[in-house]
């Protein structure tokens, strides 16, 4: 499985990933989670032998990445280093 969020800007897409990627899975031997950024796009893929692992994983994924996004915009866009 496979998604696609698009950022404002290629920098928010990457601190997104430095913010979501430390996140090791529970069970990560049977789900695996791969995340790339392109231009501003944070694209992520998971791999999975258990749907039900899988579910958990994605759901447990799109709250941590809804907390990252509320937290960008109560801070407003980064400043570049």
């Amino acid at each position: 499985s496979s998604l696609s969020v698009p950022f404002p800007s290629p920098l928010e897409a990457d601190i997104a990933r430095g913010s979501l990627a430390p996140d090791v899975e529970p069970h990560r031997e049977v789900v695996q989670k791969e995340f790339t950024v392109n231009g501003s796009v944070l694209a992520v893929h998971w791999r999975a032998e258990n749907s039900r692992l899988l579910r958990t994983s994605i759901i447990n994924f799109l709250d941590q990445l809804s907390l990252v996004m509320r937290t960008m915009q109560r801070f407003g866009p980064p400043v570049p280093r």
